[in-house]
C-alpha cells in the first residue's frame, strides 16, 4: 500500500482549495474523480451524475392530539441502468433534498461495488421519530407510501430500512402498497420482520459485511483481529452489531459512542452491556466501566480499527490529521469528506470506503428480494456464507483496481462501480 499513498497526490485530480461539506456535492466530486480515470465522454458523465428521478411530497396526517402537520419527505432514484432502485429510507429532523440526492447516488455505486442487479435510490422525511408515537409513525410511513406508490415496486424501486426506521417500518410500507395494489407484494421492501418474508441474517448483514472486508484488509496490513482495539463511533443498529460481532472475533472494543457522547476503556467494553445500558438509559455514556468521552476525541483514540458507523462528515479536513487508526471501516454513508480522504491516504491510514464496507446491508436485501420473487426461503448460515462470498470478491475486485490505478480504496472502489455502470448506461443507448 505504500506506493499507493506515494502516488495519490501527484495522480488524484486536484480538489477545490476549500472543503465543501454538501454531501450531494461531495457525491459529485467523488464521481467525478472516478470519470477522471476511466476518461468518460462529458455525455455520459451527465447522464451518470444526474438522478433519473426525484420526488418531493406533503405528508398531512392527524397527531394523537387531534392537529394536522405536514411533514416533507422525499424519494430519489439516481440510476436504474442496472436493475431497479434500492435504497433506505431515512426518518431524521435534518434530512435534506441534497442528502437524499447524495444517498441515492452512493447506493447506485455501492450496488455496483459488490454487483447485484440494482440501481440506486433513496427516501427520507424531514421528522423527529424520537418525539413521534408508534401511532403518529404509522400514519406518517403509510400516507408517504401512498404519495411515492406510483414509483416504487418490486421491479421499480424497493425501500429498506435506513435511520430511525425498522423492520416495522417496512411492514407498514409494504401493507400499504400491498392494499393500493390489491394483493401481496412481498418484493416491495426489504429488511421486513422474518414473518413478513424478511431473511434471515438481514438484521445484522450490514455489520456482518463490514467484519468481512476488515477481516479482508487486516491481512493486507498485517494485522491479527484477536486482540485488535476497535472503536466504534454511533451505536445504533449496525454499529452495535458491529462490536458484537468484533468481540466475537476476540478483538478488543476500547470505545463506543451514540449522538450523546461516547465511553472509553483502553482494557475493554462489553457491546452487550452497553447495549442493555442504553436500553434502560437511552444513552451509553455514563455506564458503568467507562470513562465519558466526546464523539470528536473518539474519533482520534489511537488504535487498529475506527468505524464510524453513524451520519455523513464526521472525518473531516479538521480532524483527520489526528485521526490514528490503521484501518478506517465506514460502517455509514459518506463519513469522511474528500480533502479527509487525501489526509489519511498520506498516512497511510487503510480506508474500507462506505460503499464497500457497508454494503452487506444491500447484499441481503438482495437475497430476500431474491427469496420473495421466487418463493425461496434460505437459511440464516447460507444468507452468511453467500455474504461473506459477494464482500470478499468485491473486496479484492476493489484492491485490485486500487493497485492497477495506484489510488486509494475509496477512488478504486469508485472506478470499479462507475465504469460498470457506465458499460449499462452505453449498451443500453438512449431512448427514444
Amino acid at each position: 500500500m505504500a506506493t499507493v499513498s506515494k502516488t495519490l497526490t501527484r495522480s488524484m485530480p486536484s480538489l477545490a482549495p476549500r472543503e465543501d461539506l454538501n454531501p450531494y456535492r461531495i457525491s459529485q466530486m467523488q464521481f467525478d474523480i472516478a470519470a477522471e480515470y476511466l476518461k468518460l465522454d462529458a455525455g455520459l458523465r451527465q447522464v451518470l451524475r444526474t438522478p433519473k428521478r426525484i420526488m418531493e411530497v406533503a405528508i398531512p396526517i392527524k397527531l394523537d392530539n387531534g392537529q394536522v402537520k405536514v411533514f416533507t419527505g422525499f424519494r430519489v432514484q439516481h440510476n436504474v441502468a442496472r436493475g431497479p432502485a434500492k435504497g433506505g429510507m431515512r426518518y431524521h429532523p435534518s434530512v435534506t433534498l441534497d442528502e437524499v440526492k447524495a444517498l441515492a447516488a452512493w447506493m447506485a455505486w455501492k450496488t455496483a461495488t459488490v454487483n447485484i442487479p440494482f440501481g440506486g435510490g433513496k427516501g427520507g422525511v424531514i421528522c423527529d421519530p424520537k418525539r413521534m408515537s408508534k401511532g403518529e409513525l404509522e400514519r406518517m410511513t403509510r400516507r408517504f407510501t401512498s404519495e411515492i406508490l406510483p414509483i416504487i415496486g418490486p421491479d421499480r424501486d424497493i425501500p429498506a430500512p435506513d435511520v430511525y426506521t425498522d423492520s416495522q417500518t417496512m411492514a407498514w410500507i409494504m401493507d400499504t402498497y400491498s392494499m393500493t395494489v390489491g394483493h401481496t407484494a412481498l418484493g416491495v421492501v426489504t429488511g421486513k420482520p422474518i414473518s413478513l418474508g424478511g431473511s434471515l441474517g438481514r438484521n445484522e448483514a450490514t455489520a456482518r459485511g463490514c467484519l468481512n472486508v476488515v477481516e479482508e484488509a487486516c491481512k493486507i496490513k498485517r494485522i491479527n483481529l484477536r486482540g485488535a482495539t476497535v472503536v466504534v463511533q454511533g451505536f445504533g443498529n449496525a454499529g452495535s452489531i458491529a462490536a458484537r460481532l468484533f468481540l466475537e472475533k476476540k478483538a478488543k472494543i476500547i470505545a463506543l459512542s451514540d449522538s450523546r457522547g461516547g465511553v472509553h476503556n483502553p482494557r475493554g467494553l462489553d457491546p452487550l452491556k452497553a447495549q442493555r445500558f442504553k436500553e434502560r438509559t437511552g444513552s451509553v455514556v455514563g455506564m458503568p466501566g467507562g470513562a465519558r468521552i466526546s464523539n470528536e476525541d473518539l474519533l482520534t483514540l489511537k488504535c487498529d480499527i475506527l468505524i464510524p458507523a453513524a451520519l455523513e462528515n464526521a472525518v473531516t479536513l479538521e480532524n483527520a490529521e489526528q485521526i490514528q487508526a490503521k484501518i478506517v471501516a465506514e460502517a455509514a454513508n459518506g463519513p469522511t469528506t474528500p480533502r479527509a480522504d487525501e489526509v489519511l491516504a498520506r498516512k497511510n491510514i487503510f480506508l474500507l470506503p462506505d460503499i464497500l464496507a457497508n454494503a452487506g446491508g444491500v447484499t441481503v436485501s438482495y437475497f430476500e428480494w431474491v427469496q420473495n420473487m421466487y418463493g425461496y426461503k434460505w437459511s440464516e448460515e447460507e444468507v452468511n456464507q453467500k455474504l461473506e462470498a459477494t464482500m470478499k470478491r468485491a473486496f479484492a475486485d476493489v484492491y485490485e483496481t486500487s493497485r492497477k490505478y495506484h489510488v486509494h480504496m475509496r477512488t478504486a472502489a469508485y472506478i470499479l462501480a462507475v465504469g460498470r455502470v457506465a458499460d449499462a448506461t452505453m449498451v443500453r443507448g438512449l431512448f427514444p
